[in-house]
């Protein structure tokens, strides 16, 4: 099962970075708009570059030193070899090529691109929006206390108490749950049971809960021996109309002060303990946050958790944005107004491309809305299939890996149309005669194909550059700086290249072909 369950995931993995390699980047849309109109401007000049030669030499406009004996044979060939040399295939192949191997380099680097439209917009983002747990933080968060505010089964409150915390939250899938299930077990297998001989009635049996109800962004909602149970943050009760008594909000305060995350637990409307939870950063989290900083990207955080823990999470890794207590439809709210420039640090009130990093099930409206969504490769299947970008190696570094391949990537499409314009811009006029009268140099047609073939290889040629991609320098993790580049030596490097020019060659004799 192992096995098939890896062959699976290998499988979805070619599968993604195929489909991705076949997608059209918006930018290649220019391209075929310019091929549209470049061939029937490319015949008009090469009709109008043999009329032109033509006419010149029937009116005797040849100087005799030129040798001309046959305007026509001489007009012709300057004719054909602009109609030779033009070459819209390499304007064709500026953008695929690049994203072919800019993909295939960031499966590589451990980073899934699901199309060269998610790689335009990711090269220009301005804003990356982080969740806080399981993204900034380690998503193993564990309890680290507990307090009972009300006896509910006379001597056994704190049994019942983690009883019906761990029942309420036994459906859920949310890394605090799992938390409160792992302790309230620890704390249960560990108590005594009193025993019948001294006279006190044994501890209940671990309730089951019924009619569960999660609450995106707040808790859950259930019956547990038939009373209603809240287990969730301040806010599901409040709403959910439980009394929250002063023990219960210095308990709160308490644990917010200590960049802690608090759950409180209702039974029949009336809060009757809390549970402390803690879950640290990330140790390249402030790193990451930090190197944004440095590229102009302003990082804010999102999340539903209490403010103070919020800020407390923000302080420490340099974030200066926060958004706290947002429900998961609330979060893809935020993002559409940070997308039309609303409280954007680099780039007020305009239209801002905007990156989204999650992880989990409320995180997949967000991913969605946004310009880019970025999952964790250890998030839910939700969010992987919501996301553009799939980090397989879990770590944040990715982040300012994806960005920075992304940049790279659309840099080298540039370059690549720079060429492919420059080259015709350059190698039409030549064809056409340009030099002949101060040089009489003139372009045979089969050099002008030599010309026309040595371009598109050379715009092959440079997006294959982009094997030798680098990742940014390794972010500093709890003070020590950790070199995580993988290198290549250089006879790796030189066979990659001498592969990818076969492969090019081959596909580019196939086109010729056809």
């Amino acid at each position: 099962m192992g096995r098939a369950r890896m062959e699976t995931s290998l499988s979805q993995i070619v599968r993604l970075v195929e489909d991705a390699q076949m997608a059209k980047a918006p930018i290649q849309e220019f391209a075929d708009k310019v091929s549209g109109v470049f061939v029937p401007v490319v015949v008009l000049l090469s009709m109008s570059t043999f009329i032109l030669w033509f006419v010149a030499g029937s009116t005797g406009w040849y100087p005799l030193r030129w040798n001309v004996d046959d305007p026509f044979s001489f007009s012709l060939l300057f004719g054909i070899s602009v109609l030779v040399i033009a070459c819209p295939c390499a304007l064709g192949l500026a953008t695929p090529t690049a994203v072919m191997v800019g993909t295939g380099v960031g499966a590589t680097n451990g980073i899934l691109i699901k199309g060269g439209d998610a790689l335009e917009r990711c090269a220009n983002v301005g804003v990356v929006v982080f969740d806080k747990t399981g993204t900034l933080t380690r998503g193993k968060p564990m309890v680290t206390g507990h307090q009972v505010f009300t006896d509910l089964s006379q001597d056994h409150s704190l049994h019942s108490f983690l009883s019906i915390a761990a029942a309420a939250e036994a459906g859920s899938q949310h890394p605090l749950a799992g938390a409160v299930k792992d302790y309230a077990a620890a704390m249960l297998q560990g108590s005594k049971s009193p025993s019948k001989e001294d006279g006190a009635a044994q501890m209940p049996e671990l309730a089951s809960a019924t009619q569960q109800t999660d609450i995106p962004g707040q808790g859950v909602k259930c019956m547990v021996a038939g009373a209603a149970v809240l287990v969730g943050n301040k806010k599901l009760m409040e709403e959910g109309g439980a009394t929250i008594s002063p023990q219960a909000e210095e308990y709160v305060n308490d644990v917010i002060s200590r960049a802690r995350t608090v759950l409180l637990v209702a039974v029949r409307g009336e809060v009757v303990g809390g549970i402390a939870v803690s879950d640290p950063v990330k140790p390249e989290a402030g790193g990451v946050v930090a190197r944004l900083n440095q590229m102009k990207i302003e990082s804010i955080l999102v999340t539903g958790d209490n403010w103070g823990t919020a800020n407390a999470i923000a302080g420490e890794l340099g974030i200066d944005k926060v958004m706290a207590e947002v429900s998961p439809g609330g979060k893809a709210a935020k993002l559409r107004e940070l997308q039309d420039g609303k409280g954007v640090r680099f780039n007020q009130n305009r239209k801002t491309t905007v990156a989204m990093v999650g992880d989990g099930v409320n995180d997949s409206p967000a991913l969605a809305a946004a310009d880019v969504g970025i999952a964790l490769g250890a998030g839910t299947d939700v969010a992987i299939e919501a996301a553009d970008y799939v980090l397989v190696r879990n770590d944040l570094e990715g982040v300012l890996t994806a960005l920075h391949l992304s940049r790279t990537v659309f840099r080298r499409i540039r370059y690549n149309y720079a060429w492919a314009l420059g080259y015709n811009l350059l190698g039409i006029p030549i064809a056409g005669g340009a030099l002949y009268p101060a040089l009489q140099l003139q372009m045979p047609p089969w050099l002008s194909g030599a010309c026309m073939a040595f371009s598109s290889i050379s715009v092959v040629l440079s997006s294959l550059t982009l094997h030798f991609y680098r990742r940014p320098e390794a972010v500093k993790r709890d003070r020590s700086l950790v070199n995580i580049d993988i290198k290549s030596d250089a006879a790796w490097n030189a066979y990659v290249l001498v592969r990818w020019c076969m492969q090019a060659f081959v596909r580019e004799s196939w086109l010729i072909v056809i």
